[in-house]
């Protein structure tokens, strides 16, 4: 099994440096660290960890405000909150963010191994569910496209449901393209 790849972002040297003994110590790979938020971005742009921890407060761009763009731009990185503060706003801006974890300092081994492997099954599993909701979006989109041109093709040609669905799919099959497609290419043909 290949080992985790993580990057570390904490305005505090000293954190940061026990963060990665932590890490390397539990079997990791730390492939970066950052002290603020903007090189926590470019770091998870450019090196595609598995991982990525972030503390919540940090100077030029803070934790919260980073996991936002990673995760818009990176959805396949989990993010770990780590900060000293445990209040609920935190908590709710951290959930808006796509945290997947949210650790208090200080921090032990013990809790942190487990939480970066929850942190990481977690993320796989959204991004799974993401991909299948975007399968069933497009799968559903593509039968109403189709539907419509069924439609504009009973209405103008004078033709059943079935030879309407019929003559698309031939179509499709003759030029070996999907029925979607054909139906899009019908609909403007019927639009102009």
């Amino acid at each position: 099994m290949q080992r985790l790849t993580i990057v570390i972002a904490d305005d505090e040297p000293i954190i940061r440096m026990d963060l990665r003994a932590m890490l390397t110590n539990a079997g990791y790979d730390v492939v970066g660290e950052g002290a603020d938020g903007f090189e926590a971005i470019e770091l998870c742009k450019t090196l595609k960890p598995d991982v990525a921890i972030l503390d919540i407060k940090m100077g030029d761009l803070d934790g919260l405000s980073a996991a936002k763009y990673i995760n818009d731009d990176c959805p396949d990185i989990a993010l770990i909150m780590l900060t000293a503060y445990s209040k609920g706003e935190y908590i709710d801006r951290a959930r808006e963010n796509g945290i997947s974890t949210y650790l208090v300092k200080p921090i032990n081994e013990k809790l942190l191994v487990p939480n970066i492997e929850m942190a990481v099954a977690r993320n796989k599993e959204l991004l799974e569910y993401r991909t299948n909701f975007d399968k069933a979006t497009k799968r559903l989109e593509s039968r109403k496209t189709i539907e419509k041109a069924r439609g504009l093709l009973m209405e103008k040609k004078n033709m059943s449901e079935e030879e309407a669905y019929q003559y698309i799919r031939s179509i499709s099959k003759k030029y070996n393209m999907a029925m979607n497609k054909i139906a899009e290419m019908l609909i403007k043909q019927f639009e102009v």
